[in-house]
């Protein structure tokens, strides 16, 4: 069965090259590029960075384990003095400490001279002082000098730092692969037609503009071209939102990557390679990925704000017990190297590498991924979403919306039951959602097609035709009714059954609304957030979508490579945009947005530019997401308040500001304040949750 419908026209743009640049690491992780890095993309580079931290984490890990039973504090903690104790145990903690200072601690000490170089001292900085501080003064204690060890709290601050670096580098490496999955779309193979009229399977490389291809029913069309042979209809809905599979005469234009439907036809190539729409598409993804910018890291302001403090009230509490109060220079020392140690407590290197962590567990526990860091931080502070019509607030296939009979003779149910048998013996999409909507259809003798037109058979023995409105006009039938041309104002699809030559109904079919999406955007618009949507459909179906669902405004008509324009154009208005979708035409808005959303059942493409993926394809997730993200943002504040209010109360005492009331603030103290403030932040961290 062929329905008349309206073909959807892509407006192509030229691009004279593809390519994937390799940007330089921003932030702290500038200083872990490795050797060997050259010519390599930004994903592999992601990975090897993840690889490297992960390594570096369970062998510094390995090591530390010795270091904590040989360390003083700790034996006389556990009353391992005796047991442990032997000669020469210093030389190897120190041995054991320099192989977790100079192998763990290497990222942040090449990171600290990144840091210095680009004038941006934050994290890495903090860090670097913190351990070289640390492992040179109590090296010296080793080798002599008066006072205690920090050689435990050097060794467990760097594995804290590893583990929380890895955390953070594996959430952000799937940031990049977007562009990677593009190129699954296209088939691997092509049918070339021989001049003699032969077929050759070819790779898609060996096309040229000129060539002819056959594409089989249920086959992906290899190129961008015209119809010079066959009829058919094609699924363009994962590349251009058109929910309506398009019906493809000669002369038409079809798009490589698209699905061929129940016919076969012949394709003449009009543009291969750079000019095709799919590479157009990854151009615009490109493009909008790398202009999005990143949020500054809390950590890392917090860490800067810590590095200034340590460093000031470090050298001013030397200066001031040298000079002021005339004490020994060790003692001097001891003060200044404990306020070092003491400003960079484990807790700042957990703070968000935890909740974020924890946050991502529970995320997908519910169906929500996050893939990008960064975008999912940014969903608290979203103020409009934009969601995609096709896939995203529908269901992406027709269904049966209105039954009307147009003579009394029959009621809705046997006017749905005599066409939906008829449609039993198609495979076009409307047919299957008049069958799909039917609960009992009839067995059909006869069945003929009505080339582009419909199908008629004989069911209990009734001679039954299902016809779109171009029949009737060819037919002079006319049809007054105003139920009827309501539908076709809403830009329904409508059918008409005639029986025994009588017309007796008519169906109307639409993309079928997700049953949750009217209480998401509801619940959206409580918060705060404007709900939008954009398709490439008509205008009377984007109405008709937008008044069902209640959204506060709609774009209608839009070609699917202006897509990223309409969301440029959202924010223009000041706004923080979500933009939500499931289809290839939808990845360069995803990439442009503030925040992409991608439906989980879509395309590998769409999945791997979004920032989030929701696994149900439910547009309530949208409102979970965004709840997540503010939970997850305050979180890391409260964390960070922790983290940082206990160097608050440590650092001035650890430089002896009470020491004239008799309170000094010594390693073993700080040490336990310190572990006090990771254990506050870890089970902080694990009472985050998703507000229904």
């Amino acid at each position: 069965m062929k329905h008349n419908e309206h073909e959807h026209k892509i407006n192509q743009q030229s691009h004279s090259s593809m390519h994937t640049t390799n940007k330089p690491m921003e932030g702290h992780h500038a200083g872990h590029a490795m050797h060997g890095m050259k010519g390599m993309s930004e994903r592999e580079h992601h990975m090897m960075m993840v690889a490297d931290f992960r390594r570096r984490f369970w062998i510094s890990l390995i090591i530390t384990i010795p270091i904590l039973f040989l360390s003083p504090l700790i034996q006389r903690a556990l009353s391992l003095e005796n047991v442990i104790k032997f000669r020469g145990d210093s030389y190897v903690l120190f041995v054991l400490s320099s192989a977790v200072f100079f192998y763990g601690g290497w990222p942040f000490l090449k990171g600290i001279y990144d840091e210095l170089k680009s004038k941006t001292p934050g994290m890495m900085t903090l860090i670097a002082l913190a351990i070289t501080t640390a492992y040179v003064y109590s090296s010296a204690v080793v080798f002599g000098l008066s006072g205690d060890v920090f050689f435990w709290e050097l060794a467990t601050l760097i594995d804290v730092m590893l583990l929380g670096h890895w955390l953070e580098m594996r959430s952000i490496m799937a940031a990049s692969s977007a562009l990677e999955e593009l190129a699954r779309l296209m088939p691997s193979e092509a049918h070339k037609v021989l001049p003699d009229g032969g077929i050759k399977e070819v790779p898609l490389d060996e096309l040229s503009v000129g060539d002819r291809v056959l594409v089989k029913p249920g086959e992906k069309v290899p190129a961008d071209g015209a119809v010079v042979a066959g009829e058919t209809s094609v699924n363009e809905a994962m590349l251009t939102g058109e929910s309506t599979p398009v019906l493809k005469q000669v002369g038409a234009g079809v798009i490589g990557g698209s699905v061929n439907g129940e016919g076969s036809i012949t394709v003449e190539v009009k543009k291969t390679g750079a000019d095709s729409y799919l590479s157009q598409v990854t151009e615009l993804v490109r493009q909008a990925q790398e202009s999005k910018s990143r949020t500054q890291n809390l950590a890392d302001r917090a860490a800067l704000g810590l590095t200034i403090i340590s460093i000031s009230i470090g050298t001013l509490s030397i200066l001031s017990w040298l000079y002021i109060g005339h004490r020994e220079f060790v003692f001097a020392l001891s003060r200044m190297v404990t306020v070092m140690v003491i400003a960079c407590p484990h807790a700042l290197g957990l703070a968000i590498p935890l909740v974020v962590a924890v946050s991502t567990s529970l995320s997908a526990k519910n169906g929500l991924l996050i893939k990008n860091r960064d975008g999912f931080e940014q969903a608290r502070n979203v103020s409009a979403v934009l969601f995609d019509k096709t896939g995203t607030l529908t269901l992406g296939k027709f269904g049966v919306t209105d039954i009307i009979p147009l003579n009394g003779k029959m009621n809705e149910t046997e006017i749905l039951k005599y066409a939906a048998s008829i449609e039993t013996n198609s495979e076009h999409p409307i047919a299957k959602g008049i069958v799909s909507s039917a609960k009992e259809t009839l067995s059909v003798e006869g069945f003929k097609s009505i080339p582009g037109k419909g199908a008629e058979g004989r069911v209990n023995g009734k001679e039954v035709r299902t016809v779109s409105p171009g029949y009737l006009k060819e037919n002079n039938i006319a049809v007054n009714d105003a139920r009827v041309e309501k539908l076709s104002q809403q830009g329904k699809t409508v059918i008409y059954v005639i029986i025994d030559k009588e017309l007796m109904g008519a169906i109307a079919l639409a993309d079928i609304i997700r049953p949750e999406s009217r209480e998401a955007i509801s619940k959206l618009k409580e918060m705060g957030i404007r709900c939008m949507m954009i398709t490439g459909d008509n205008k009377q179906v984007a109405k008709w979508v937008a008044n069902e669902i209640g959204l506060d405004e709609y774009f209608a008509e839009v070609l699917p490579d202006k897509k990223a324009e309409k969301v440029k154009e959202v924010q223009s208005r000041g706004l923080k945009v979500a933009m939500t979708g499931d289809g290839v035409n939808d990845a360069p808005a995803l990439a442009q947005a503030d925040v992409g959303i991608a439906i989980g059942a879509g395309t590998d493409v769409a999945v791997a530019t979004a920032d989030v993926v929701l696994v149900r394809s439910n547009p309530l997730d949208v409102v979970s997401i965004i709840k997540l993200s503010r939970a997850t943002y305050g979180k890391m504040l409260q964390n960070l308040a922790w983290a940082t209010g206990y160097n608050t109360f440590a650092i001035p005492l650890a430089a002896g500001a009470a020491y004239s009331v008799g309170v000094l603030l010594n390693p073993a103290e700080g040490a336990a304040l310190m572990a006090l403030s990771t254990i506050i932040v870890a089970i902080n961290a694990r009472f985050l949750k998703i507000e229904k």
